[in-house]
């Protein structure tokens, strides 16, 4: 029989994010202890009030249960109610501390005061001018907030995404979710095409309305996006779009064409190579592609830029042309003066520095230990000599930062490099209108330009100057879409140069010796007399992660000194599963930064943030200048403003609790995440149930992170399974072929 149950939530024990079922524990009124309750409460805060109805019922692990149906937020009506509500970070302005102050003083008032007479609260010590504006402002937007908050509750939507849609919109919120539900999905980060189809759904849209099977192609696109492609072939479109959305073909078909005839989508013809039976035999095949616009125009503007560059003939560095580099190279090999050692290089770093002097676009590729620092070295050092102007310049904040540290020269981020400004219309500043004032722009960590900032910093360049890209081909292409590097060398538009040698200083690593046999797809060593490169064996995921976090915990900093939340990193293959990203997360935030009296700390979700942790943005965030993959350490957590500040490459970022989405905990990271990033340590398990990921390039990748030590765990067979997969997953790109014409 169907019970009510009124009460107040003191603590949240789990939360699933994504369909919003909840274990809490509840006290209910007039009883000095709590219950638990289970169900779907929508993202519930500690202090809230609560009339559930529903009906107990006993669980075989976890004993008698409150299981809600239903349920109805109510004003709490007692003065530790109000006090807990006040402090649970509901009203920007107060804590915990205040909250206390306030109802000690207003007792069961308090509500009614903050309602109508705000001033009032100056009588509580500490509370000012401003702090009552703030109380104020915050009031009135839940107020404002509520009627919407009732609207989308109704229609099982989550009250963090209530919040971020009232935030969008405003006064007008009801409307767009009730006349186009679709749109939260392009307005709001962390609202995607499922969240507002479900939402859409609840309202009534019908299951196969041209609205409806538009923004599941446009969805469609973006996930394939997502996955680094930059179209998609118009046949598998028409395929994956059918299946998320579960609509006859020719409806997806008839979508296609509305959206490309409204510009929307972006279509066109693209030619590509087909081998055939004998090696020099090859026919043309032709498909259509279809573009989501800013990929189709970005795709585009790299191929006309960089054309452009090659196709100009006056160049600002042509002395080089006639210059005998022979004996340039022969003079920096002897013993120089006290500031500059000498650099002695060997062939393939000769046809690099001569290659990038004398040709206008240039692609330098090699792996660890190959010489490509020492030969970029070699070209600033000529540069500097004839008083030419240069600029370095790399995708993330920590790979600038390497960058600069090699080269003893100033290295920016290409954000900074192109002078991004979020709060002017044109945004990055640096462009074809007002170019880069270098002779030679040299980009390190080439592998990871995405198309879209790829065709940001060529258009910044100015045609007569050169580009010289610097990076490993055969790593992990960028986490954005396109592959940039691979295409241009691919394209043969570029003059190429490879650096295979390795130098007799790097031979003496194993973890560049491993690195190259596995890139050549051969087991890597593990030596009795090994120190910097181990496997840990392990058969199962359990096994492993239970290995991972005794590593990262007390095994390498016992053995090697050193700090498991500053140099040892995880990188994972997979996120589910007992060795994935989320559940390692999860374990080793346990060990290493446990909640404690005292420690301030927010539920995001299913994750919890406490000051102190490690962690990840998740997309590009322009307007705070960070980007995704970037990783950082919470510094403070504000409960009563409710901003947290994480420090991101020696810059504080703040975040309201309201884009904590934006966030993940990285204690452990995808291998994909971990692009241009470099470790002292790392730990990766390699597991024969992660074949469905397992690459030769991937662990290719995992292992080049590492400075000092790299321990596997896991089995050889698994490590044997990733040598063996060297299919390289192809991404739909059409920059190689544009090049090509």
């Amino acid at each position: 029989m169907s019970e009510t149950l009124i009460g107040t939530i003191e603590r949240i024990t789990y939360y699933n994010e994504e369909n919003g079922y909840t274990v809490a524990q509840l006290t209910p009124e007039g009883r000095g202890y709590t219950v638990t309750v289970v169900g779907n409460l929508l993202e519930m805060s500690p202090g809230a009030s609560l009339r559930l109805h529903g009906g107990w019922a006993t669980h075989p692990r976890y004993g008698r249960q409150f299981q809600v149906e239903g349920y109805t937020t109510m004003l709490p009506a007692t003065a530790a109610g109000i006090e807990k509500y006040l402090g649970s970070g509901l009203i920007k302005g107060i804590g915990p501390v205040m909250a206390k102050r306030i109802v000690r003083h207003f007792k069961l008032d308090t509500l009614h005061i903050i309602e109508e007479e705000p001033l009032r609260l100056r009588e509580v010590l500490g509370v000012g001018r401003h702090r009552v504006s703030l109380i104020q402002r915050a009031w009135e937007e839940q107020k404002a907030i509520k009627d919407v908050m009732l609207f989308l509750q109704s229609h099982n939507v989550s009250t963090g995404h209530a919040v971020k849609i009232y935030k969008t919109y405003g006064d007008a919120s009801i409307d767009v979710v009730r006349n186009d539900p679709y749109r939260l999905a392009r307005d709001i980060h962390g609202i995607g095409f499922l969240t507002a189809d479900k939402i859409a759904r609840e309202i009534g849209l019908a299951h196969d309305s041209p609205q409806r099977v538009q923004a599941g192609i446009s969805y469609t696109l973006s996930q394939m996006a997502n996955d680094g492609h930059v179209y998609a072939p118009q046949g598998e479109l028409i395929h994956e779009s059918t299946g998320i959305l579960d609509v006859p073909s020719g409806m997806v078909t008839e979508g296609i064409g509305c959206l490309l005839v409204e510009e929307r989508l972006c279509s066109e013809a693209i030619t590509y190579d087909v081998p055939g039976d004998h090696p020099t035999a090859q026919a043309l095949g032709e498909e259509k592609a279809i573009y989501l616009p800013p990929f189709y125009y970005g795709e585009i503007g790299v191929a006309n830029k960089l054309t452009v560059i090659l196709h100009t003939e006056k160049s600002r560095l042509s002395f080089y042309r006639e210059a005998n580099l022979e004996r340039v190279f022969d003079r920096l090999a002897e013993p120089g003066s006290s500031e500059r050692r000498p650099l002695a290089l060997n062939e393939g770093q000769q046809k690099a520095v001569r290659t990038a002097l004398t040709h206008k676009v240039t692609v330098l590729t090699g792996g660890p230990g190959t010489g490509k620092t020492t030969a970029v070295q070699t070209i600033i050092h000529l540069l500097e000599a004839k008083r030419l102007r240069y600029a370095l310049a790399a995708p993330t904040g920590r790979a600038a930062k390497r960058l600069a540290e090699a080269t003893g020269r100033e290295a920016k981020t290409i954000h900074r490099l192109l002078e991004f400004k979020p709060q002017r219309g044109s945004q990055f500043q640096r462009n074809e209108g007002n170019p880069l004032e270098a002779d030679m722009v040299i980009a390190d960590e080439a592998s990871m330009l995405d198309l879209l900032l790829t065709k940001n910093l060529r258009k910044a360049i100015p045609p007569e100057s050169h580009l010289l890209l610097v990076g490993d081909v055969d790593q992990l292409p960028s986490i954005g879409a396109g592959n940039v590097l691979n295409d241009i060398i691919q394209s043969g538009a570029a003059a190429v140069v490879r650096l295979d040698e390795v130098f007799r200083q790097a031979e003496g690593s194993l973890i560049i010796r491993n690195a190259h046999r596995i890139n050549q797809g051969e087991m890597p060593l593990f030596l009795k007399a090994a120190t910097d490169f181990f496997l840990f064996p392990a058969e199962d995921a359990e096994q492993a992660a239970d290995l991972v976090v005794d590593l990262v915990q007390n095994r390498i900093p016992r053995k090697f000194g050193m700090d498991p939340m500053g140099d040892i990193q995880v990188l994972s293959p997979l996120h589910r599963g007992a060795a994935g990203v989320g559940e390692l997360n999860r374990r080793l935030q346990a060990v290493l930064n446990p909640a404690a009296q005292g420690k301030a700390e927010r539920r995001q979700g299913s994750q919890v943030f406490r000051a102190g942790d490690r962690v990840m943005q998740v997309r590009n965030n322009y307007n705070k200048q960070v980007f995704n993959g970037d990783m950082g350490r919470i510094t403070v957590m504000d409960s009563v403003n409710q901003v947290l500040t994480v420090r991101v490459d020696n810059q504080d970022v703040a975040y309201e609790f309201s884009e904590l989405d934006e966030l993940v905990h990285a204690y452990a990271v995808s291998i994909h995440k971990s692009q241009g990033c470099e470790f002292r340590a790392v730990v990766v398990p390699v597991l024969a149930a992660h074949y469905v990921m397992l690459q030769r390039n991937l662990l290719y990748t995992a292992v080049t992170r590492a400075k000092q030590l790299v321990v596997l765990v896991g089995t050889r067979r698994a490590i044997a399974i990733a040598l063996r997969n060297n299919k390289i997953m192809d991404r739909h790109t059409a920059l190689s072929a544009r090049l090509r014409k």
